[in-house]
């Protein structure tokens, strides 16, 4: 494990300044309360319960050879994912719309050189 990696963990204990987290492979971690939210957190267990799991990211080594964790990064990590695929969709979006345009052209190209040869004049 190393700064910058995504880990899980289950909360073990909740105090007033954060939470302490045993993480998987038997390592502890800790995460403080301005690493919980990037809003203001008044109480902790308004946002995490002791038993639950958590994915959390590494920040640091703390002094007491556990893990600093981080919620707030995870969150921004999310938040990039979402806007990533939101451009994609964008993308998605635009080649279709593309694609309509094209087949509908050929189509009416189609329609009028069919009428053409009826002998009927269109007036397009």
């Amino acid at each position: 494990m190393k700064v910058g990696d995504f880990v899980k963990g289950k909360i073990s204990k909740i105090v007033k300044y954060g939470a302490f987290v045993d993480i998987e492979g038997g390592e502890r971690g800790f995460i403080h309360i301005s690493k919980i939210s990037k809003d203001y957190v008044k109480r902790i267990e308004d946002y995490l319960k002791e038993g639950q799991e958590i994915s959390a990211k590494v920040i640091g080594k703390a002094r007491n050879g556990g893990w600093e964790l981080s919620l707030r990064d995870l969150a921004e990590k999310n938040a990039e994912s979402k806007t990533e695929k939101s451009e994609k969709k964008d993308m998605d979006f635009e080649k279709k719309l593309s694609r309509f345009l094209k087949e509908s052209n050929q189509k009416f190209s189609e329609y009028r050189k069919r009428l053409e040869k009826k002998g009927r004049r269109s007036s397009w």
